[in-house]
């Protein structure tokens, strides 16, 4: 057993303490990615921008889980949460980000740099909590800005990968269907 932040006593295997769990997994993986990312992205503006980015999702994440961690009636005004202004911010890096890249013509495999792989297990781990997610919603009250942002961030881990190989010059490992 543990407790919730209003103190109700749950179960370890309670489905919202399956959900932040994963977010919390999650945010491991973006500190990982953001280690990564400093031993291999070359030195510039974009890999202080890109630092940046991942420092903000981390921030974002806790304040995800600080809102699962907690029965909906117990939420403060006060409580940290998912903003509509964050899922914006996802949708302005990917867009910037989308620009630079090749058209996709094929799924590509996780690879080419650890960066890279780093960031697919991320976009793998988001998508797991965002499954856990929708199952918790479909129990009670979830908000709504939550799942948008699980569901923008994975596509931008996806962007993001890609990003990373371009920017190491590390060729995207195209799928070969039955090869």
């Amino acid at each position: 057993m543990t407790r919730l932040v209003g103190g109700q006593k749950v179960a370890k295997s309670d489905l919202r303490l399956e959900t932040y769990g994963t977010v919390d997994e999650l945010n491991a993986h973006v500190g990982l990615t953001r280690e990564f990312a400093r031993l291999e992205l070359p030195d510039g503006p974009e890999k202080v921008a890109f630092d940046q980015t991942m420092l903000r999702i981390q921030h974002e994440l806790f304040n995800l889980g600080s809102i699962l961690a907690t029965l909906p009636e117990d939420v403060g005004e006060q409580q940290p949460r998912i903003r509509e202004s964050d899922i914006e911010h996802l949708e302005q890096d990917m867009d910037a980000r989308t620009k630079s890249l090749a058209p996709l013509r094929s799924f590509v495999l996780p690879g080419g740099c650890q960066l890279n792989a780093q960031l697919h297990v991320c976009r793998t781990v988001c998508r797991r909590a965002e499954r856990d997610l929708i199952r918790l919603s479909e129990q009670g009250s979830v908000d709504n800005d939550s799942l948008k942002y699980l569901n923008r961030l994975s596509d931008a881990f996806f962007v993001w990968s890609r990003w990373a190989n371009q920017q190491m010059g590390c060729i995207e490992i195209l799928w070969q269907p039955n090869h």
